[in-house]
């Protein structure tokens, strides 16, 4: 099974990249912060943090922020290695943003990979082993701010952690595609199975980077895909999605690219080969 990001890293992409980092408009926005220069966390961890706790403080149930966390924890217990009242207990004790809900909502992703990669989760951090220093979680807190008052300055979220099932879901021709290996399911295909991105707001899909460096060819193209799939899946909310970004809170810059500047000849080899719509 495949998510986009693991098809990402299947394929080798043209020189350069399908959608070239470089087509993206930057701005750099200042706000006269400078952040610690260590931390004690893994990036992958900082950045699920800055996604979900984002959700939470612009208003979002909690719940709902950090519902891959939750379903991934009940893919634990079912897997006999944790129960859900360990991950109830770390959610409850996200309450606003301070330094306690920050520690609570480090340790309650990484249950995320319990349902994004469960192959790989015997053998990742658990919870308990998650503790992160003064430093980090100051950092944390700078980057949900920067988070949040970016969405102050650009759009209105739309809507938070999207997916590209049909507009009238069916789980058993789901399941038909993933046994047949043929077919798809709204934006979803019997190669990339599932996928949730970020944020959209009224014109724009966007992803959050907490990476030290500049977006790569390979998060372009992750944005690419996640546009082609909602076209795919026939869900109204994308409808009017017109360009694509990145935000990069440690960076503090935006990426912002209209979808007229990319080549319909790139969208179609990308759901051919690279999505594989049949």
């Amino acid at each position: 099974m495949s998510s986009v990001t693991g098809r990402i890293n299947e394929i080798k992409q043209p020189y350069g990249g399908y959608l070239k980092p470089s087509a993206f408009k930057t701005t750099v926005i200042n706000d006269g912060i400078t952040l610690n220069e260590q931390e004690n966390l893994h990036a992958s961890t900082i950045g699920l943090v800055i996604d979900y706790f984002t959700r939470f403080v612009m208003g979002a149930d909690k719940r709902e922020a950090f519902e891959i966390s939750l379903k991934g924890a009940k893919c634990a217990e079912k897997l006999g290695s944790y129960f859900m009242d360990e991950a109830e207990a770390l959610l409850d004790g996200i309450t606003e943003l301070n330094d306690e809900s920050i520690i609570n909502a480090c340790k309650l992703v990484t249950f995320d990979v319990w349902y994004r990669n469960p192959i790989f989760a015997f053998g990742s951090k658990g919870y308990e082993e998650i503790c992160p220093d003064e430093t980090t979680i100051q950092n944390i807190h700078t980057l949900i701010q920067r988070s949040a008052s970016f969405f102050e300055k650009y759009e209105p979220v739309t809507k938070e952690g999207f997916t590209f099932e049909p507009v009238k879901k069916n789980e058993k021709a789901y399941q038909n595609m993933l046994e047949s290996g043929k077919g798809s399911y709204g934006g979803y295909t019997a190669t990339v199975q599932f996928g949730d991105g970020d944020f959209l707001t009224a014109d724009t899909l966007w992803d959050f980077k907490v990476s030290k460096s500049k977006p790569k060819s390979k998060h372009t193209l992750q944005l690419l895909m996640y546009w082609i799939m909602g076209q795919h899946s026939g869900q109204e909310i994308y409808k009017n999605i017109t360009k694509l970004g990145i935000f990069n809170p440690r960076l503090n810059t935006v990426y912002l690219l209209d979808m007229k500047e990319v080549p319909e000849t790139v969208i179609k080899t990308v759901e051919k080969e690279v999505i594989c719509y049949e």
